[in-house]
């Protein structure tokens, strides 16, 4: 990207506190530990104050990874990524990583410059202009605000963060005229002192709705009446506690889990099956439940229709539970609908349920043998290279600690939405969900390994790691043992595939690959052609204590996935 070579407002002509310098003291206020941004003539006043504060400061190498970084940060850790970018090709390289964090309800605060008060929408061609930033960028955020002046700034600040913790959570974009940015702000509200044993209690408290007591009771009624209710997970419930599986043991019912809330019930708990709700064995349990109790998910279709045949339905009566109003009766209309926080709905049920004795659960354990022979049909449909790849991803976790998968759209990530159970919540996300944009995988493992701070792998295929492989060297740059598995089928083999089977010509999928052996040497990280199991086992040892990211090649042909494959028991 091309900046301005313009020397930016020498300090002695600044005030004592300006707009920007204010701007940082806020954020760590709230909480903020980490931004994100690519420093340009339009934001360096952003950065005068951050020197003053905890907050630390991460440099992508495009506004795109900068947006994913954030993204994967928030989903590793719960902490919002901050991005500070500038006007115009900043804020338009950022929109697609912004437009995956909204489709998939992750926070982040994007911050950016804007041309001069008296300038912005001019139309004479200023450095950086949009017809209309604002304009724009609002289609792919919750809001997007400008501070006009330093006095509506501690407000601004205010109702994003309001918006993260009120409500359906997404991005959120504030930006600041460039001449705003360093206006005289000594005269404007300053947070509370941060070295403070109560700063906690200085912070506004807020809450999603809790749920109408009247409606969880007629949610109890239905319940006990049902006789072959369905429990579906989303990830609005990523951070909801233990009650998640007492739920689903008190109404005994077989529990779906989306991609986004793996891990909320451990692995082959007997009443789960999993993400598994596209496959026709998943598909038929719901179908045939006379009640299903959906919470915390939009029932989208990147997680209950994969393959994209339409043939997901609920015929039973479906309760729907969710922060988002909108959201309540799209694409299927609820019969009871809450609006609440997922948490507080779902021990609010167990609370009421405790004791209760259902109809259903007079039948011999009927969900149990509903989720038996829906696993068996399961394994009828399990391919060598779906085994061998969930075999690939199932020695990973259970050889490295607390690893989190972060992954792009790519074979394994497919395979390992449906096959893959995950230990605990936030360990295993993507972008095959939502928007669905190449060259997430990287970037956002970048963001997770720093949220988080423990091992992470980064699933990415030879295509999509193109897009944003720049990346690799903030990686290298930050000393982060992160490790790149590198899926290698010569192209985008997805899109080779289906257009091989609807007879449409190859054409823009076989594109050249490059060597990446001495390409992850340029980035300053390290490479392993994996070809065996226990080579495999043998690099995961030392590779996630080291000091460098590293890339690990392997074949989709390579044999040895294949041999792994036949001793893997999927779905049991």
């Amino acid at each position: 990207m091309m900046h301005s070579t313009k020397t930016p407002l020498p300090s002695s002509t600044l005030s004592s506190l300006t707009c920007g310098e204010l701007l940082v003291q806020w954020l760590e206020y709230y909480g903020v530990e980490t931004v994100f941004g690519i420093p340009g003539v339009h934001t360096v006043e952003l950065y005068r104050g951050l020197p003053n504060t905890n907050i630390r400061h991460i440099t992508p190498r495009h506004e795109q990874g900068a947006g994913f970084m954030a993204d994967g940060y928030y989903r590793a850790s719960g902490k919002i990524g901050v991005c500070f970018i500038i006007t115009g090709p900043g804020m338009t390289n950022i929109m697609t990583a912004m437009a995956q964090a909204l489709a998939d309800s992750i926070p982040m605060l994007i911050i950016s410059s804007v041309n001069k008060v008296k300038d912005t929408g001019s139309g004479e061609g200023h450095l950086h202009e949009l017809h209309d930033q604002q304009g724009i960028v609002s289609k792919v955020a919750l809001t997007s605000k400008t501070i006009w002046q330093p006095e509506s700034l501690p407000k601004i600040i205010a109702e994003a963060f309001t918006l993260f913790n009120g409500a359906r959570p997404g991005p959120v974009h504030i930006q600041l005229p460039i001449d705003i940015i360093t206006a005289d702000a000594s005269h404007v509200e300053r947070p509370p002192c941060l070295n403070t044993s109560a700063n906690h209690l200085s912070l506004p408290q807020v809450m999603r709705p809790l749920p109408n007591p009247a409606q969880l009771d007629l949610i109890v009624e239905l319940l006990k009446t049902a006789k072959n209710p369905v429990l579906l997970y989303g990830g609005g419930c990523v951070d909801v506690d233990h009650h998640a599986q007492k739920l689903a043991e008190l109404i005994d019912a077989p529990t779906f889990l989306t991609i986004n809330a793996k891990g909320l019930l451990p692995p082959r708990h007997p009443l789960s099956l999993g993400s598994n709700q596209s496959l026709a064995a998943g598909r038929a349990v719901i179908a045939e439940a006379d009640c299903v109790l959906a919470i915390g998910t939009e029932l989208g279709e990147t997680d209950y229709d994969v393959f994209f045949n339409g043939g997901f339905q609920i015929n039973g009566k479906l309760i729907r539970i969710d922060c988002d109003a909108a959201q309540l009766q799209r694409p299927f209309r609820a019969d009871i609908a809450v609006l609440s926080d997922a948490q507080m709905a779902i021990s609010g049920l167990c609370s009421r349920l405790e004791g209760q004795v259902f109809n259903h659960q007079a039948l011999d354990h009927q969900a149990l043998s509903r989720v038996n022979a829906a696993k068996q049909a399961l394994l009828e449909d399990v391919t060598a290279d779906f085994a061998g790849q969930n075999a690939l991803l199932q020695l990973i976790r259970d050889e490295v600690e607390d690893v989190i998968f972060v992954g792009d759209s790519t074979q394994p990530v497919y395979s390992g939405n449906l096959g893959f159970e995950a230990l605990a919540t936030r360990r295993w996300f993507n972008s095959s969900t939502g928007f669905g944009t190449l060259g997430y995988g990287l970037p956002a493992a970048i963001g997770a390994m720093i949220g988080a701070n423990v091992p992470v792998v980064s699933l990415i295929g030879d295509g999509g790691i193109q897009f944003t492989i720049a990346e690799l060297i903030c990686a290298a740059e930050l000393e982060l043992p992160l490790i790149v598995l590198l899926w290698n089928n010569q192209g985008y083999g997805e899109i080779r595939r289906y257009m091989e089977e609807g007879g449409l010509p190859l054409i823009g999928v076989n594109i050249k690959t490059p060597n990446f052996e001495p390409l992850a040497a340029g980035f300053g990280a390290g490479y392993r052609r994996i070809t065996e199991k226990q080579q495999l086992l043998n690099a995961l040892k030392t590779d996630t204590k080291g000091k460098q990211p590293i890339i690990y090649e392997i074949d989709e042909s390579d044999a040895f996935l294949m041999e792994m494959g036949k001793d893997f028991a999927c779905f049991t």
